[in-house]
């Protein structure tokens, strides 16, 4: 797995939305500027590892032949999906301590719901092809 940069854009995102939830919940909280950076790389590798899973998980489902693989697939995606907050969590404060606090279940919820949605609106605004302004002749 190699560093690019849309890893980067993506870190980069990642702080600015913390950043915002630091402002506007006083659950979420980080002692410094360096532990918010530290966090958001953090979250960065958490995440992916939980999309990988998560896609592996679909692809198994949507592969399944039978009720009972669909049903056992269906049902790990289920646990997954909220286990990766706790797992957020878990990290963050295995990681951190008491020096950042991301709030609770809710609160981690929307910060990785918001992540999510900044990942997306930088990798599109990154991949969309650049408007030539001047006809060529």
């Amino acid at each position: 797995m190699r560093l690019q940069a849309v890893d980067l854009a993506d870190v980069l995102a990642y702080l600015v939305v913390l950043g915002v939830f630091i402002q506007l919940f006083p659950a979420v909280i980080t002692e410094s500027f360096l532990l918010a950076l530290l966090t958001a790389i953090l979250l960065k590798l958490v995440l992916e590892l939980v999309l990988w899973v998560k896609k592996r998980i679909v692809a198994r489902l949507r592969a399944a032949q039978t009720w009972v693989a669909r049903v056992v697939n269906a049902l790990t995606l289920l646990l997954v999906l909220p286990g990766s907050k706790f797992l957020v969590l878990g990290v963050i404060d295995l990681a951190f301590g008491d020096a950042v606090s991301l709030g609770g279940f809710f609160q981690v919820t929307a910060l990785i719901i918001v992540l999510m949605l900044a990942r997306g609106g930088v990798r599109r605004l990154i991949q969309q092809p650049a408007i030539d302004t001047v006809s060529p002749r």
